[in-house]
């Protein structure tokens, strides 16, 4: 697992030097199989089993784009697993089982990210993986489990779940995955059962006739189509700092800090509220309208929109604890704007002070403002109101990518560029590199040019 001993923030109006143990350490981590090792220059031939993969190599010139193994059929895929280890067994998980839910919890939350002084873990919740695993269509046999057959025990886990992909230069929508929570027990990290998930999972999507996937993955793999940068934008710096994570700039006070990260108590946009399910034809066609001007997007049908931005595909009274979704209405009741975005914290270990911090994840927004100037200014007024509001859920960080048009708002509203990147890769499909906000030879965040990702992974 890869690591930084130190980042330095840039685009914020301090200096402030961040600990090792920064969130986007942990987003690192976040990483496909068999590449969790210290980052490092690789040829195609390093890449033991992503070369056996229908992906683009390391530096490929693309001269057309479109699937690169297009000759299968969902009859010539195996209807049997993959063989395992003889100690191990395939376990379809079945999450609407609170104990099999309760088994993919413990094994994530000891598990699947932890920074290497084991400060701080990923709190999912049981809430969290109902929102991120049971999306409009959904499958079981698409939540994939190892086991080991004398004890049971869950130790590996992958996900799929089911996207639609466009492409808005050529115009082309890909049937796909995304694929997301591959985790091995730290014991077993040694058995390759990795790259066994990852085919394994490929297998059951492409019985669904299914053949592109999107991940992500911190450490460079074979071959990105594009790189974000994480910025962190600080809510409640005094806690940071008592746990470690944002450390006291030698030519600054502890109130000069907490002055300058400070935020107003209310929001300042006329008509922003909460979203509701009676909101969602509008906030459809405004979704699907804005997001035409980013090279890679995710499409959604209203169901799907409605899962991922209120937390159910159907007219519900229930708030979700996970997604955060507001709409700005004017007086004529037409919906102009909206943003979204989700909370995951992190469990603090070994801290006297604290046992949590709250994270929230910028999600998708839109916006019909016309004119760049108008729009950018709209848009920071709207992150601005999304930091406000976030306080009220006890969140101690804000995060997002430098992705869709997160560059226009990024320096003004004080997030700090950190040093973790997030890599997109297609699988089994090549596209032109795609712009993902940072200058592709300094990595340095490009201030109000938009980047060509639409989309956002969990």
């Amino acid at each position: 697992m890869s690591s930084e001993d130190k980042v330095i923030p840039s685009g914020s109006n301090t200096s402030e030097n961040v600990s090792s143990k920064t969130i986007e350490q942990l987003m690192k981590l976040l990483s496909m199989g068999e590449e969790l090792t210290p980052t490092q220059q690789k040829q195609m031939k390093d890449y033991k089993f992503w070369k056996t993969q229908p992906v683009p190599s390391l530096d490929e010139k693309i001269d057309a784009e479109g699937e690169i193994d297009a000759t299968k059929t969902p009859d010539q895929i195996p209807d049997s697993p993959l063989p395992l280890l003889g100690s191990f067994e395939w376990s379809t998980i079945d999450i609407e089982d609170k104990d099999q839910l309760e088994e993919v919890y413990q094994l994530l939350y000891e598990h699947y990210v932890e920074d290497n002084d084991a400060t701080f873990r990923f709190k999912y919740s049981h809430e969290f993986f109902g929102w991120s695993l049971k999306a409009p269509g959904w499958r079981k046999d698409w939540h994939v489990g190892v086991r080991v057959k004398d004890s049971k025990k869950l130790v590996g886990f992958i996900s799929a779940v089911p996207i639609t992909l466009k492409l808005n230069k050529s115009n082309k929508t890909i049937p796909s995955v995304e694929i997301n929570f591959l985790c091995i027990h730290k014991k077993l990290r040694s058995k390759r059962l990795a790259p066994v998930l990852i085919k394994e999972i490929t297998r059951r999507v492409n019985k669904q006739n299914i053949w592109q996937a999107l991940y992500t993955a911190g450490v460079v793999l074979p071959s990105p189509v594009s790189v974000c940068r994480y910025t962190h934008r600080p809510i409640n710096w005094t806690k940071l700092h008592d746990v470690g994570f944002s450390h006291l700039p030698s030519n600054q006070t502890k109130a000069s800090m907490v002055a300058n990260y400070s935020l107003p108590n209310t929001t300042k946009t006329k008509g922003l509220r909460p979203m509701k399910y009676a909101d969602l034809d509008q906030v459809y066609d405004l979704n699907g309208k804005f997001h035409q001007k980013f090279e890679l997007i995710q499409t959604f049908s209203k169901p799907e929109l409605a899962h991922w931005l209120l937390g159910s595909a159907s007219a519900t009274d229930t708030v979700s604890n996970v997604i955060k979704t507001y709409v700005v209405e004017n007086e004529d009741g037409k919906i102009t704007d909206f943003f979204s975005y989700y909370l995951l914290p992190f469990t603090v270990l070994n801290n006297p002070i604290h046992n949590e911090l709250g994270i929230a994840y910028l999600f998708y927004y839109a916006s019909e403002s016309d004119g760049e100037e108008n729009y950018k200014q709209r848009l920071n007024g709207l992150i601005t109101d999304a930091l406000i509001t976030s306080k009220q859920f006890d969140v101690d960080v804000f995060n997002c990518l430098t992705s869709q048009d997160n560059s226009y708002f990024i320096k003004d509203a004080k997030f700090g560029s950190g040093d973790g990147f997030l890599n997109y890769y297609l699988f089994n499909y090549k596209t032109w590199p795609i712009h993902g906000g940072i200058d592709p030879q300094t990595k340095e965040v490009v201030d109000d040019q938009t980047s060509g990702v639409g989309v956002v992974l969990l």
